[in-house]
């Protein structure tokens, strides 16, 4: 399917939006796979070839935090060897993709996490219960549970990442950023691979796409250090009732 002037437009702003908000929060492809859905593709193949930008920009947004002095290669690793089972049970559900309840369920899971992210207080605190170690081992284990939901869906996997980064195991939202985005860029090329090994990737429409989403990620990890935590709460909060609206709403 070729892509044309007006469709790659409307593919590169939305990219550019999503790769920001993606980066920020989360819940960026669920502009960027109506935006495909909308050139005329079929929502797996939508599904699958969103996985092209996906890569691309979290490779954007990981070089972005890392010229500016922020990595941990040990724990984004640790972290991403989890995820990568999930994602790849994930993907191949992916690959049929369909049913009527897709949004409310995507909805349910939206508005949990933003609770879950407001009780008390900013980030989970070590106590003599529940020491640093149990906290990051429970957190390796849920990464595969995140695996398996962004390979399956990818749209809002952020929120639920940054709900395991930040409340389970305690790090501060920019280095959850920092994490989020090595590691959905990790499991990304495996749930990319198993689309396209399906034949659910349109790679022309995939790459335009991956042009804004690029854009938009470096920008957004460049805003994530400069302005810190607290705007990154406020982004995260305003995406996610904004999302959770959109799902619900006929």
């Amino acid at each position: 399917m070729e892509i044309g002037p007006l469709q790659a437009i409307l593919l590169v702003a939305a990219g550019a939006i999503a790769g920001f908000v993606n980066v920020m929060a989360g819940g960026g492809s669920l502009l960027t796979i109506p935006a495909l859905l909308f050139t005329g593709l079929p929502a797996p193949v939508a599904n699958g070839s969103n996985r092209i930008a996906i890569l691309l920009q979290n490779v954007s947004a990981v070089t972005s935090f890392f010229r500016k002095g922020y990595s941990d290669l040990r724990l984004s690793l640790s972290l991403s060897a989890c995820a990568i089972p999930g994602a790849i049970a994930g993907a191949f559900f992916g690959t049929k993709l369909s049913g009527v309840w897709f949004n409310r369920t995507l909805a349910a899971i939206m508005l949990t996490v933003m609770i879950l992210m407001a009780l008390k207080g900013k980030k989970a605190e070590p106590t003599a219960s529940r020491p640093i170690r149990s906290r990051m081992m429970l957190g390796h284990v849920l990464m595969v549970g995140a695996g398996f939901y962004g390979g399956f869906i990818q749209a809002g996997v952020g929120f639920i990442m940054m709900f395991v980064l930040h409340r389970v195991i305690g790090l501060d939202l920019v280095r959850v950023n920092m994490h989020k985005v090595f590691i959905i860029g990790c499991y990304t090329i495996v749930a990319l691979t198993v689309f396209a090994l399906n034949g659910k990737v349109n790679w022309p429409a995939g790459l335009v796409l991956a042009i804004g989403n690029m854009t938009g990620a470096w920008i957004g990890a460049r805003f994530a250090i400069k302005k810190g935590e607290r705007v990154i709460r406020l982004v995260l909060n305003v995406a996610l009732a904004a999302i959770i609206v959109k799902l619900l709403l006929p």
